[in-house]
């Protein structure tokens, strides 16, 4: 990668997030976080306009 970022992250989402990398085969937890935001804005995107984005995201809870 060209950049690094760091996020914060909740110690039990921590956990959680290694233990199914782990049990997924993924070679980390950060490759696991990766390949999981990759999906989430891949549908995103699909989505189209700015107004089913935001739709979208207050369906999942991240926009109120």
């Amino acid at each position: 990668m060209f950049g690094s970022t760091k996020v914060k992250l909740d110690a039990s989402l921590v956990e959680r997030i290694r233990k199914f990398a782990e049990i997924a085969g993924y070679s980390s937890p950060e490759e696991f976080i990766t390949h999981a935001l990759e999906k989430e804005l891949a549908l995103l995107e699909e989505a189209g306009d700015e107004e089913e984005i935001k739709k979208r995201l207050q369906g999942l809870g991240y926009m109120s």
